[in-house]
């Protein structure tokens, strides 16, 4: 199994040539949608996932596929390329990271920061614009704010932005207390 911090060093070097290659041809925000469209489909189908990090599957394969659905879907070109050299220098598997990767530069060129809000039922939009409210007062800088629901974490909120986490979580307070609790 390959080693995560290489495999994310990985996509970080492609997300860097991939935002430089858009930012230079004016296409930042155009392979940034299909970026998202492509996270939300690796999230949403689990043959995309299978296709993309299965070695059943060799290069050659991989590429096809992806290049297919980059094409139903009417990618733009630079996407389109992106996906098949992923694929023919064997690196499908980093796409998760890839896309990560790209959507941080361009949130930083935007002079944006992504927050990544977990909770255990979905927010209502009042509570969507308070709590970015609240980011952009803390961060100092507008917020892009993609949520999460996980009824794992049983109530409360979990906001991380880049490596700091914020968890106010009922289970991860429950696991507090159940390890004061031990230690008693």
């Amino acid at each position: 199994m390959a080693d995560d911090s290489k495999a994310s060093n990985v996509g970080g070097r492609y997300a860097q040539a991939l935002f430089d290659l858009a930012s230079e041809t004016k296409q930042i925000a155009a392979v940034e949608a299909d970026l998202k469209s492509l996270k939300a489909a690796l999230r949403d189908s689990h043959d995309l996932r299978v296709l993309v990090g299965s070695p059943a599957f060799n290069a050659e394969d991989k590429g096809k596929g992806l290049v297919a659905i980059a094409v139903k879907a009417k990618f733009n070109i630079t996407t389109i390329k992106l996906l098949g050299l992923l694929a023919t220098n064997g690196r499908a598997s980093s796409l998760a990271s890839v896309i990560t990767g790209y959507e941080a530069l361009s949130a930083k060129a935007r002079g944006a920061v992504s927050a990544q809000v977990t909770t255990a039922i979905a927010l209502s939009a009042a509570q969507s614009k308070a709590l970015a409210a609240a980011l952009r007062q803390a961060l100092g800088k507008d917020p892009e704010i993609e949520t999460r629901v996980d009824p794992a974490i049983l109530g409360g909120i979990k906001v991380q932005v880049g490596s700091r986490l914020f968890d106010a979580s009922l289970k991860s307070k429950l696991d507090s207390l159940k390890f004061a609790l031990k230690r008693a």
